[in-house]
């Protein structure tokens, strides 16, 4: 008994030792799996495979994001240029407007002020600054009359001679006129013949003519029209000797010459022009204060006079301000029935203002007592013991109506000594 006793109890030790291997290797067991789900609890939360499409997903999102992002700095990039581009074209087109207006009004202002200005230049000290008077001469240009080119190399001094215009009408004044510029010694000079007769005349007179190829807008007038017509004529005739590059002393044929007046000039403007004043404020300009009571304390209203240039005696530099001067007074004068001096006078003075552009030129007023009118010869000089001593470059006889006689009075007075030559002409006219 004992020994069965034995032999069982030591078998329910050995099945009790294998149960217990057995629990503890399920336990293990148990153990590693609860620990291996763990980690992947923790590594892949939403499951290995979803978490694996999942990052499949992201990395395309992630990509596609990357794309989006490129595509819209791309687009950004290319609004910016389209709109640097835009206002480039904007800026363009302001410009051509621009252009464009200047352009319908016959001038240029960028390149005036490029011709005129040339390089920048420091502002000096106080009191030294002076602003530039003289523009630039243009190129000369033969091609635009070669056979007037050609005569002018042979009859201008320094570039620059006397021109006058003359038809039959004014031939004996133009007799006057050439023989006393002879008398002085001028040789460049030059008289542009309206007519056969008048360049007939002048040939037979040694005097240098310039005959005009035919054109119907110019001869018509030139052969038949009176002396403010023909005077008209010169600021179309005028044109093709600053073309050329000469400097024009234009003259009227109703003047003497006593002296050389290219002594005289100072050849600093575009226009040196003599006056119709009379004195010093109206010849060279005043403060004209106009009185209004009614306005109380702003009562007198100050205002700028002065008597216009006479049209008939200017000395004209080839300067682009001049050219537009002419072609300004031309192309009124061919729309207008205007007084050529009066339209000149405006061109050339008239402010710039809304609905205007006026003209951009120098100008200089000549010595009222050396390039003298007949208004101020025979209403003042020969009447004063002083001014009588003096002796005018020219005088023109533009205040009266009888020019014929006073200009040969004016020559008896100043060339051959005769004192009492100028005494019976009234200081004005008769009529």
């Amino acid at each position: 008994m004992i020994g069965r006793r034995d032999r069982e109890g030591g078998l329910m030790r050995n099945n009790n030792s294998t149960n217990s291997v057995r629990h503890s290797r399920l336990l293990i067991a148990v153990a590693i799996g609860v620990l291996i789900g763990c980690v992947f609890a923790f590594f892949f939360p939403n499951g290995f495979f979803v978490s694996h499409s999942l990052a499949r997903s992201n990395t395309q999102e992630s990509s596609a994001g990357c794309e989006s992002s490129d595509r819209v700095n791309m687009l950004k990039s290319e609004f910016v240029a389209v709109s640097d581009k835009n206002a480039e074209l904007k800026k363009q087109v302001r410009e051509l407007t621009q252009r464009l207006r200047l352009a319908e009004q016959g001038k240029d202002q960028a390149q005036k002020q490029f011709l005129t200005l040339g390089k920048q230049h420091k502002a000096g000290p106080f009191g030294t600054v002076k602003g530039l008077r003289t523009n630039p001469t243009v190129v000369p240009d033969d091609s635009v009359n070669p056979r007037l080119a050609k005569i002018l190399e042979k009859v201008a001094v320094k570039r620059e001679l006397i021109v006058g215009l003359a038809n039959t009408n004014v031939k004996e004044m133009l007799e006057v006129w050439f023989t006393n510029i002879k008398r002085v010694g001028i040789t460049n000079y030059l008289v542009v013949a309206l007519d056969d007769e008048i360049a007939k005349f002048c040939e037979s007179n040694q005097v240098p003519v310039y005959k005009r190829d035919p054109d119907d807008g110019v001869d018509t007038i030139g052969k038949t029209g009176s002396n403010h017509a023909v005077s008209g004529l010169k600021f179309r005739i005028l044109r093709e000797f600053l073309q050329l590059g000469y400097s024009v002393l234009l003259s009227d044929v109703d003047i003497v010459y006593l002296q050389n007046p290219f002594d005289y000039l100072y050849r600093d403007s575009d226009v040196e022009s003599m006056s119709d004043g009379h004195n010093n404020m109206t010849a060279y300009g005043y403060n004209d204060v106009f009185d209004e009571p009614t306005m109380g304390w702003a009562r007198y209203a100050h205002t700028m006079r002065i008597w216009v240039y006479n049209s008939g005696f200017f000395y004209i530099r080839p300067t682009i301000p001049s050219i537009e001067l002419l072609d300004r007074v031309a192309t009124r004068l061919s729309k207008e029935n205007a007084w050529d001096q009066a339209v000149f006078n405006e061109e050339l003075f008239y402010p710039s203002h809304p609905g205007y552009e006026g003209l951009h030129a120098a100008r200089r007023t000549m010595d009222m007592y050396l390039f003298m009118n007949s208004k101020v010869l025979f209403k003042k000089v020969r009447n004063d013991a002083n001014l009588n001593k003096l002796k005018p470059v020219i005088i023109h006889v533009n205040y009266h109506p009888d020019k014929l006689p006073r200009m040969k009075a004016i020559v008896e007075y100043y060339v051959n000594g005769k004192q009492d030559a100028l005494k019976p002409f009234p200081d004005g006219s008769d009529w």
